[in-house]
């Protein structure tokens, strides 16, 4: 029975091209009789194997996996060999290397950079012929077939080195589970297709060219993909220093690198051991080293030292931004269909990623909140810092340190930004979502000075004082605001902005319209932190949509952009590993009238000079504006600002739950605290890091206020006897974070950490 035939064309005297048919002469040719199986193989000559053995037979000659009807031809078939997976690295605004992403840890190196002895190890223990057979191990190759006829099946591999390397390129270039599958099946269909592929990969390169290249992509274990990244990952040196316990380590763990990863435990460590002195003895066994010198190696430990792998975020300097870039990556279809794609694209790309990160104001962020909060605490600070007119995050920083440690305390997850970035569910920004109605009145006409009359308490007339932009009325007759400790009386859209009157702001969003309100603040990019619809309740400009500091430092930044709102933007240029380079431009649209912008800034200016911050003071010699926000019983605390060069947001709040860890009596920052509001210590972090980032940057002025059209008062004038006024202090910012007016964390859309919408007329 002829196993393996090879089409050759027709031999002399016979006719040639009978409908496209070629003469076939026998390659492999087996037999059987008298429980013998005959496999005749006549070596490597011209691409056709020549050699002789008598096999015994198992089950009959249909134990053969390979049938008449299997005929392949068994010459050389050029192997594709695709660029192994790289690694992709992210620079900083200047350049600098902040993180590197990887699905393969790996370092190629050339062969003179690894140790002599590694090189006798590795071919000691996987093809100790190497040097000396040809292009497929005729000796090796007809034993393991002599074992699998015995086993009745695949039992024995008995694979060159050559012939490894095509598995591990067929292995790396497999994108699908059923391709890499198909690279690792155990038959003779994919035995015979390596042998091909070694044949022309040997006709190809040196035996030094295939070591080398064996040795790159071979898989060590503990997610070091080859000999470099192996050496540095489980003895902290690189390859040209291994000695010969080392390198009979590495050597070992190829064969099985899953069942002996010595991240797995202690049984995997001791089979890594047991499989080191094996290969130690082999090496003894071939005269590569004295019995003496195999016996004073295998009495040493183990020794691995477990280097961690340098990539991913939790390796960066700055984690926070790190998840940010990797996950727009993630989530952009440009870089690939499917997640999955875009994934691979990420960690095999060898792209190299510019960002906006600016190291200078990143520095300046997280002293200033190091100087104010503790990475001990159980409150976290968290800062973004945005480019008004270009959306580019200069800076995310936080007061923890990224990781899973407990004992460390740790966030596990991107405080800094929302869910779609890695991040969590928030914080609510309480009287910060002020600014929104504040724009929202300007936009209808009133002028910085009209107002209106506010009481100590709100209470919606009806419910159809509020309708959400379903038309739906949700207004809420039953519960009354407060301003806990604030004055009531009139107040224009100054006063009561500076005073961060929430009974006021109760009275402007009525008459300005919710959805309007809501309309204006999407506007400017506001969404919730988790991805969930925005709660649209009476309350909206109280702050009970929770939110994380990128989002709000943006939307401030477009006011300091005058109204032009840009989308967060972290990369700015992307090369690939041929050298594409591919540029990424600011995303912008006009979302305000530049003049209500102007005339917005003005206001928030006076925040500093007249309202909640003024004892903090704001920036000297550089116009600013900006928010303080407190939600109710000082749940959260919040400062957004800006000048036109630069805008940020910082939050604080307890991640355990802010409703059930509130900021009142706690220590923070080594200083108790009876109550943190936003002028405490998010609006002194944002001074000093403003003050710090700025430094150096020539001082952009706001645009003056279109006086003509906003100056004044026209149809809300103060009375004629106005009553006193006691403007700002901390009072008026505490912001009511109920909700529909119903308060705490009662997860029916009422405001609180865990808010769940219920209806329209959650009463």
């Amino acid at each position: 029975m002829n196993i393996f035939s090879e089409s050759n064309p027709a031999e002399e005297g016979h006719p040639a091209g009978q409908e496209g048919k070629r003469a076939r002469r026998p390659l492999v040719r087996v037999s059987a009789g008298s429980g013998v199986m005959r496999l005749a193989v006549m070596g490597v000559v011209g691409g056709m194997l020549v050699a002789g053995l008598a096999l015994p037979a198992v089950g009959g000659a249909g134990a053969m996996v390979v049938t008449a009807s299997d005929q392949l031809n068994l010459r050389p078939e050029a192997l594709e060999e695709p660029p192994l997976a790289e690694k992709t690295t992210v620079l900083d605004a200047r350049g600098r290397q902040i993180a590197q992403f990887y699905e393969e840890y790996r370092e190629v190196v050339p062969l003179d950079r690894v140790s002599e002895v590694m090189k006798t190890a590795i071919i000691s223990i996987e093809d100790y012929r190497f040097y000396e057979h040809g292009p497929i191990d005729i000796e090796g190759t007809i034993r393991a077939f002599a074992k699998n006829l015995s086993s009745g099946g695949v039992a024995q591999g008995g694979s060159s080195i050559t012939q490894q390397y095509v598995k591990q390129v067929l292995l790396n270039t497999a994108v699908t589970r059923e391709e890499k599958e198909k690279a690792l099946e155990a038959s003779y269909a994919r035995k015979l297709n390596e042998l091909r592929y070694a044949m022309a990969v040997e006709e190809k390169y040196t035996k030094d060219e295939i070591l080398e290249k064996y040795l790159n992509i071979a898989y060590f274990g503990a997610g070091a993909n080859g000999i470099e990244a192996a050496a540095k990952r489980f003895f902290g040196v690189p390859a040209a220093e291994l000695d010969l316990a080392q390198a009979a380590t590495l050597a070992a763990a190829v064969q099985l690198p899953i069942n002996t990863d010595p991240e797995g435990g202690r049984k995997n460590r001791q089979r890594l051991l047991e499989r080191r002195n094996v290969v130690l003895d082999r090496m003894a066994e071939l005269g590569k080293i004295s019995q003496q010198e195999a016996d004073q190696a295998k009495a040493r430990k183990l020794g691995y030292k477990g280097t961690p792998l340098p990539g991913g975020c939790t390796a960066s300097p700055y984690p926070y931004f790190c998840m940010y870039v990797r996950s727009e990556i993630l989530r952009n279809p440009a870089f690939g269909k499917t997640e999955k794609a875009r994934t691979r694209f990420l960690n095999r790309g060898g792209l190299t990623i510019k960002t906006t990160l600016d190291p200078r104001m990143q520095a300046a962020a997280e002293r200033a909140i190091k100087k104010w909060v503790y990475a001990s605490d159980n409150p976290v600070a968290s800062q973004a810092l945005i480019q008004p007119g270009t959306g580019a995050i200069k800076a995310m920083a936080a007061s923890r340190k990224y990781g899973t440690s407990k004992a460390r305390n740790e966030m596990s997850y991107n405080v800094v930004a929302d869910a779609a970035h890695g991040g969590g569910v928030g914080f609510q920004p309480g009287s910060t979502f002020k600014t929104f109605t504040l724009i929202t009145a300007l936009k209808k006409g009133m002028k910085i000075n009209d107002g209106l009359t506010a009481g100590a308490g709100y209470r919606a007339p009806g419910y159809a004082s509020f309708k959400n932009c379903k038309g739906e009325n949700i207004g809420d007759p039953t519960h009354t605001v407060t301003n806990d400790e604030g004055n009531p009386g009139f107040k224009t859209l100054q006063t009561g902005t500076w005073g961060s009157v929430n009974t006021f702001f109760l009275e402007l969003e009525q008459r300005v319209g919710l959805c309007d309100t809501v309309q204006t603040a999407k506007s400017l990019g506001i969404k919730r932190a988790d991805g969930l619809p925005l709660q649209e309740y009476e309350t909206f400009t109280l702050g009970i949509n929770e939110m994380d500091p990128v989002t709000v430092a943006n939307a401030y930044a477009a006011i300091g952009a005058r109204g032009k709102y840009c989308a967060p933007m972290a990369i700015t240029q992307i090369v690939d590993r041929n050298g594409k380079v591919t540029d990424y431009r600011p995303k912008c649209r006009q979302a305000l009238d530049p003049e209500v912008a102007d005339a917005t800034a003005h206001i928030l200016a006076g925040v500093f000079t007249k309202g909640t911050m003024r004892a903090v003071g704001g920036l000297p010699g550089r116009d600013a504006a900006g928010k303080t926000g407190t939600t109710d019983n000082q749940a959260t605390a919040w400062f957004a600002g800006f000048t036109p060069d630069l805008a940020g947001a910082v939050s604080i709040g307890d991640p355990r739950g802010s409703q059930n860890h509130k900021l009142n009596g706690v220590t923070i920052g080594g200083r108790y605290y009876g109550s943190v509001f936003g002028a405490t210590i998010p609006g002194p972090i944002w001074k000093d890091t403003m003050l710090a980032a700025l430094k150096g940057v020539k001082a952009t002025p706001f645009t003056p206020i279109n006086a003509a059209r906003f100056g004044g008062c026209g149809q809300g004038c103060a009375p004629v006897r106005p009553p006193r006024s006691d403007e700002g202090g901390d009072d008026g910012d505490r912001g009511d974070n109920r909700g529909n007016g119903r308060g705490g964390n009662r997860g029916n859309g009422r405001g609180g950490d865990n808010n769940v919408i219920q209806g329209p007329q959650d009463r």
